[in-house]
């Protein structure tokens, strides 16, 4: 095991847009108990969405890349997030959320199931600090230090 330390890793080089900091998210390996968590999640998966293929990859982040407003969630949902690919899409939090949403106007349509449903957003973008599901929902100081560049980016 490492030492506990407090130093970050700077990317390489600063991605030059948001669809490129995302391209850089999803291919993120910096957490091993945390892929392997959401790999076997994936793997496993709950009878309910037995027949999803689940995403199983850390979660990018999502929305209007001019917005004003943002939404930071702390992880993705082990059946949620993990499981759609998108942040609060496919669980109870997105359920609360979408609906409140769309009713503001930040949202196109009052429900997400997936990141291919259709759903745009206004003048928001929705991220996380950790962009892998933990086990237990959560993410240890080392794990959210690590995923920090992105948040940063």
């Amino acid at each position: 095991m490492k030492p506990h330390s407090n130093t970050i890793e700077p990317m390489a080089s600063p991605p030059q847009s948001l669809d490129q900091l995302n391209e850089l998210i999803v291919k993120c390996e910096r957490c091993p108990r945390l892929r392997e968590h959401c790999a076997n999640i994936a793997a496993v998966r709950r009878r309910a969405y037995a027949e999803w293929e689940y995403w199983g990859r850390p979660v990018p982040s999502f929305g209007d890349p001019w917005a004003r407003v943002l939404i930071l969630g702390l992880a993705p949902g082990g059946h949620g997030s993990n499981r759609t690919g998108r942040p609060f899409t496919g669980d109870g939090s997105g359920d609360f959320l979408f609906p409140i949403l769309h009713e503001a106007g930040f949202a196109s349509q009052p429900r997400g199931v997936s990141r291919d449903d259709g759903m745009a957003l206004n003048d928001l973008w929705i991220t996380s600090v950790a962009r892998c599901a933990p086990p237990g929902n959560k993410p240890t100081p080392e794990e959210l230090r690590n995923c920090r560049p992105w948040l940063d980016a």
